[in-house]
């Protein structure tokens, strides 16, 4: 008999590599055209397309380097994006769930293996044992179907990418335990100490070095290219100091992908090239390599072989649906999750090629298990493809349920116009992340670039074009449309506001200027004046570091903020801005304010590890000045005259941040105000006394007065000091 994984002795059709790479490339460009048609998963695709070209199908292609190179990258690869693309938040709320399935499908699957091999394949007890640690191992082959569904936060698939984890874990010293009874002939106690002894020091150190060594690189290098190949040297040293250690690199790869998560938002250019490189050459190339692995002609070797891949092929995929089974049974999930725990596990594939390529060398596997196995991976992928794309349609639908529905509806009628004044190139870059980040993914909302000059010199017009072009790449590089604007206005805040009335702009993200004398003030002329001239909200940002390496989001918001007509815009935007960079954001405000944005929050379903410190007053605004770090992002909700969340003591605000926060990355933020007043989901009736309109001269000096004598009164009441409310 043939060994299976063996290269055919003729030589192949194609042997140039211009010719090799041109097939490939037209394999992954017609493979999921053709099968789309037929409904059939793209994944299944590149698999049968690598059986027919490979060498034990037509023999166009045969399995060189190339194929073992890309083919490990890209199952490399192929786990570092489940573990970049999960949500942290979700993933520690569904931990323990995931632990238990991880247990469940490592456990039953190994269980019912041995039992198998024992009855039915009449195997020893070493050698059913190692057979079933094959079946408990499996492989994320279908992540980018859930991927292409956008259900990477999905619970179901959470757990389903947390146990995938625990049972190679187990698989590999389960293989560890056997190898050392066959080479030493009894079981080595000292190899498994040493092993988990290696793992745990392995997740310490890269735990430790790796987040301060992103910050590090990210901080120097702004260059997305550089990013990028940063990235891909730490996903593949992690990957290979885990191989070293006798851990599969896929372990690696995963866990690197979760160190790096908070680094890397979703809508950012990095990401967006990491997710095209992966889908787009890496894992085809694996998917294709694995059909070429696979030899349909074992199936006509004989009675031996198809029963022995027969009885794999259902224990493998029995032991994977009682695990899901018994996880859905236990944590009272609905069928369909059942359905995407069970078909994401069902895929073997790297694993099961490890332990059957060891247990022969070692002489404790025959032929008959080699070839089952590769019928068992032609099986399994298949049938989890399969079931994994109707599973994620399903999920998919029943996600959205009808309140969301209709929310979802409501938020896309209201269109978003986000405006970007861009001075120059070096600031353009932030700016644009920042507005990206804070905005909603829906597709409706519209991002314009503007640059203002008054006149026309060459120089000029050359700065504002190449800050436009800057700004555009940045934007068309996270796959979102900017559209640029050179205006040519009488000066810089006019062109800001004609551009503002001609598009209809809700928003303005600006960057705060630098302060050219000792004189100038802390926003400058043209803030000021911008500020007093327009009522949309207007974000002010002076960011040292790039916004993806900060550790917390501190958000100061004054009292009545909740009455404000732009509350829920800016409570949605933080909430954006936290969601893409995975950390926490502590909120500052008063017990009344907490309640609104826990409701604006929670309706806008924003889960988003969120903390709530009480300020009331002036001094416990002060009192954050010595809790913001170097590494924090603190936002200050301020507002405009005679709003209803103005107080005198805002007065020196520009003069307190410009003293105290010199040094520490900024957002001053002004809620939209004066404007039609907004609908806060709360269980009570808001008594908004906001405005429609601007206030007149006469209602101006009233309400300074009043706040003037409201501020003097409460600094004659507190004189005595008060206990530190204030600790983050």
């Amino acid at each position: 008999m043939l060994l299976s994984l063996a290269i055919p002795a003729t030589r192949p059709l194609v042997s140039s590599p211009v010719a090799i790479f041109l097939i490939v490339l037209a394999i992954i460009l017609l493979a999921p055209l053709l099968l789309n048609r037929l409904k059939i998963p793209h994944v299944i695709g590149l698999i049968v397309a690598g059986v027919v070209v490979g060498p034990h199908g037509c023999n166009i292609l045969a399995r060189d380097m190339s194929f073992e190179v890309f083919g490990q990258v890209g199952l490399l690869y192929l786990m570092f994006l489940a573990g970049v693309e999960i949500d942290m938040y979700h993933l520690r709320k569904n931990i323990r769930r995931g632990f238990v399935f991880g247990l469940f499908t490592f456990v039953i699957p190994l269980v019912l293996g041995t039992i198998s091999g024992l009855l039915f394949l009449n195997l020893d007890m070493l050698t059913s044992v190692l057979l079933a640690s094959m079946f408990a191992a499996h492989t994320l082959l279908a992540y980018p179907i859930v991927s292409r569904f956008g259900l990477t936060r999905n619970p179901a698939v959470i757990i389903a990418i947390a146990g995938t984890i625990f049972t190679v874990l187990g698989s590999l010293v389960v293989l560890a335990s056997i190898v050392g009874v066959v080479r030493e002939g009894e079981f080595n106690f000292a190899m498994i100490g040493k092993l988990l002894g290696g793992l745990l020091l392995y997740c310490v150190v890269t735990i430790y070095a790796y987040p301060r060594i992103t910050r590090w690189f990210f901080k120097r290098y702004h260059d997305g290219i550089l990013q990028f190949v940063y990235v891909l040297v730490m996903v593949f040293l992690a990957a290979e100091t885990a191989t070293m250690i006798g851990i599969e690199g896929v372990f690696g790869a995963f866990f690197a992908g979760i160190v790096l998560n908070r680094y890397i938002p979703g809508r950012s250019p990095l990401m967006n090239r990491i997710e095209f490189v992966g889908n787009a050459l890496f894992i085809p190339y694996f998917l294709i390599g694995v059909g070429m692995l696979i030899n349909l002609r074992v199936l006509m070797s004989g009675w031996v072989t198809l029963y022995v891949a027969a009885v794999m092929s259902v224990t493998a995929m029995a032991g994977k649906w009682l695990a899901a089974f018994v996880t859905q049974r236990a944590f009272r999930m609905r069928g369909v999750e059942r359905s995407m725990l069970y078909q994401l596990s069902n895929a073997h594939t790297a694993v099961a090629l490890a332990v059957v390529m060891i247990g022969f060398k070692l002489g404790i596997f025959g032929e008959s298990i080699l070839d089952g196995t590769i019928v068992m991976i032609l099986v399994t992928c298949t049938v989890s493809s399969i079931g994994t794309s109707r599973a994620a349609s399903r999920l998919k639908v029943l996600s959205l349920k009808p309140d969301r529905v209709v929310e979802n509806a409501d938020a896309d009628k209201k269109r978003v116009n986000t405006l970007i004044p861009v001075v120059n190139p070096a600031s353009a870059t932030e700016l644009v992340n920042l507005a990206m980040m804070m905005n909603g993914a829906s597709r409706r909302n519209n991002l314009y670039g503007l640059h203002v000059r008054n006149d026309n010199s060459p120089s000029s017009r050359a700065v504002g074009q190449n800050s436009l072009d800057v700004a555009q790449q940045v934007a068309a590089s996270a796959d979102v449309r900017l559209d640029p604007i050179e205006r040519y206005d009488l000066n810089f805040v006019t062109g800001v506001l004609n551009t503002i009335e001609e598009r209809d702009i809700n928003e303005v993200v600006i960057g705060l200027h630098r302060r050219s004398n000792v004189i100038d003030s802390f926003f400058g002329d043209k803030l000021t004046q911008l500020l007093k001239a327009t009522y949309r909200m207007v974000v002010i940002s002076r960011c040292y570091i790039p916004v993806n390496t900060m550790r917390r989001v501190v958000v100061s918001v004054p009292d009545k903020a909740e009455y404000e007509t732009g509350f829920v815009r800016w409570v949605r935007a933080i909430g954006n801005l936290t969601r893409q960079l995975g950390c926490r954001v502590v909120f500052c405000c008063s017990s009344a304010t907490r309640r609104s944005i826990e409701a604006v929050l929670k309706h806008g379903g924003y889960e988003i590890r969120s903390e709530y410190r009480l300020v009331e007053e002036w001094d416990d605004f002060i009192l954050l000045a010595n809790k913001i770090l170097d590494e924090d992002l603190f936002v200050v909700v301020s507002a405009r005259r005679s709003s209803v969340s103005f107080t005198s003591d805002m007065d020196q605000l520009p003069e307190f941040l410009r003293k105290y926060f010199a040094q520490n990355n900024l957002i001053v933020l002004y809620p939209e105000q004066f404007g039609e007043s907004a609908d806060i989901p709360t269980m009570t009736d808001v008594l908004s006394t906001d405005m429609a309109s601007a206030p007149s001269a006469l209602w101006l000096r009233i309400m300074d007065f009043y706040r003037s004598a409201s501020a003097l009164w409460r600094r004659i009441k507190h004189r005595r000091p008060r206990p530190n409310k204030i600790d983050l």
